[in-house]
C-alpha cells in the first residue's frame, strides 16, 4: 500500500500563502515573518519554513537580510492571469443619460471582458432602488464580486463603499475626502470658465441645473466653482442659481415654467444632454430664442449636439482616457494592489453659437 503523505504545518502555511498570492491578496511585496506569524497564529519558525518553501518554488524572492521578501515574476504571473468578477452598479437601468456616457460604459465592459474578466450589471440600478443606501449596500454585499464599479454614486453610497473590503471604483460621482478610487471628467475649471465668459457677456441671472446628488448635502465641485465665480464678480447667490427640482419630465417642465415666470434667467448651464434637449423643447414651445433671449451651455459633449449649426457651447473631454483608467484599475486589483487614486480627465469649455450678450429688448 502506498504511504500517505502527511502535510506538515509549514507546508499548510505555504499552500495558504500561495493561494493568497493567486487570489491577489498581496502585490509585489510580502508582509514580514512576525506579521504573518501573528496573522496566521503560528510560530515565526513555521512561517520562516513556509516562506522558504515558496522561495524554493520560485514564487517568492529574497530582497536581502532584514528586508521583506518580494513576489517574483512567477508569483505575479499567477496573480495577473486570474480573471476577476467585476460588478457594475448603474445609475439607471433605462438611462436617459447621454449617448456618450453609454458608449463609454459599453467600451469599459468590452475592454474588461477582452482582458478575460467576467463583467455583470447588478440586478437593480440606483434609480430603481430610489437611491436608498441601505438597499443598495445590501445588494452589493450579496453580489459575489471581486471588484465594484459604481456609476455616478451619491456621496452617502460611496462613503459606504469606501468602508468595505471589496475594492470599489467610483465612475463619476462624489468622493470628496474618501479613500476610494475615482475617475471621470474634471469639469471644475470648465464650469468656472463658462461662468466667467457668461459674466463678461453681461449675464447676471445665471442658473445651473443639476441632479440632486450634486446639490446635496453640499454643492459638488463644479457647482461650487460656479457659485464661487458668481460671488467673485459681486453677484448674489442663492437657491435661484442652483434650483431644486423633481427629476422627471414633469418636474423639469415645472422647473422651467417657474424659472421663466417672473425673473427669467439670461443664461442656463445644464449638466446632462437629456435635460438640455428638454430645455430646448421648452424654449421652442415658449418662442424663446437662443442665444438672443437666453444663452445655453451643455455640461456634456455629445455627437448629437455637434451636428447642430451653429455649435452649442459645451464642456469637452476624452472618454477613452476614462475607459483606460477603469481597465488599469481592475488590473491593479487583480495584481493585489490597493489603488485608491483619484485620476480625473481634464475637460475644457468650448464656446459656441448658443451663448451671446444679454438680450436688450429695447435695442
Amino acid at each position: 500500500m502506498k504511504q500517505i503523505h502527511r502535510i506538515s504545518l509549514p507546508e499548510q502555511v505555504a499552500a495558504h500563502l500561495s493561494e493568497g498570492i493567486r487570489q491577489g491578496r498581496w502585490g509585489d511585496s510580502f508582509p514580514g515573518e512576525q506579521q504573518l506569524a501573528s496573522l496566521l497564529d503560528v510560530s515565526r519558525n513555521t512561517v520562516r519554513k513556509a516562506l522558504q518553501i515558496l522561495e524554493n518554488k520560485g514564487v517568492l524572492g529574497s530582497n536581502g537580510h532584514g528586508r521583506s521578501r518580494g513576489v517574483t515574476a512567477a508569483g505575479v504571473a499567477s496573480v495577473s492571469q486570474r480573471p476577476l468578477r467585476v460588478s457594475i452598479l448603474r445609475y439607471d437601468a433605462h438611462p436617459m443619460e447621454s449617448p456618450q456616457a453609454l458608449m463609454a460604459m459599453n467600451e469599459i465592459v468590452y475592454s474588461l471582458e477582452a482582458a478575460g474578466h467576467k463583467v455583470s450589471y447588478l440586478k437593480k440600478s440606483q434609480n430603481e432602488m430610489k437611491h436608498n443606501v441601505g438597499r443598495m449596500s445590501r445588494l452589493l454585499s450579496a453580489t459575489k464580486a471581486d471588484a465594484w464599479v459604481v456609476e455616478s454614486g451619491s456621496y452617502a453610497l460611496l462613503e459606504w463603499c469606501a468602508r468595505q473590503r471589496t475594492p470599489c471604483l467610483a465612475l463619476y460621482g462624489r468622493t470628496e475626502g474618501l479613500l476610494l478610487a475615482r475617475t471621470g471628467p474634471d469639469t471644475v475649471s470648465a464650469y468656472r470658465e463658462a461662468t466667467r465668459q457668461l459674466i463678461k457677456l453681461g449675464h447676471q441671472r445665471i442658473v445651473s441645473i443639476v441632479r440632486e446628488g450634486f446639490r446635496k448635502p453640499l454643492p459638488g465641485g463644479c457647482e461650487r466653482a460656479f457659485l464661487d465665480e458668481l460671488q467673485a464678480h459681486g453677484i448674489p447667490i442663492g437657491a435661484y442659481n442652483l434650483p431644486e427640482w423633481e427629476e422627471t419630465s414633469e418636474g423639469f417642465n415645472r422647473l422651467m415654467e417657474n424659472l421663466f415666470k417672473s425673473t427669467p434667467p439670461t443664461a442656463i448651464i445644464i449638466d446632462e444632454t437629456c435635460w438640455f434637449m428638454a430645455a430646448l423643447a421648452f424654449l421652442v414651445r415658449r418662442g424663446i430664442r437662443v442665444p438672443q433671449q437666453v444663452s445655453l451651455v451643455s455640461g456634456e459633449c455629445e455627437s448629437i449636439l455637434d451636428l447642430c449649426y451653429p455649435q452649442f457651447a459645451h464642456m469637452r473631454w476624452d472618454n477613452h482616457l476614462i475607459v483606460r483608467r477603469v481597465v488599469r484599475w481592475v488590473d491593479a486589483v487583480r495584481k493585489g494592489r490597493a489603488d485608491r487614486s483619484i485620476i480625473n480627465i481634464a475637460a475644457e469649455f468650448i464656446p459656441g453659437g448658443s451663448i451671446g450678450p444679454v438680450w436688450n429688448p429695447i435695442g
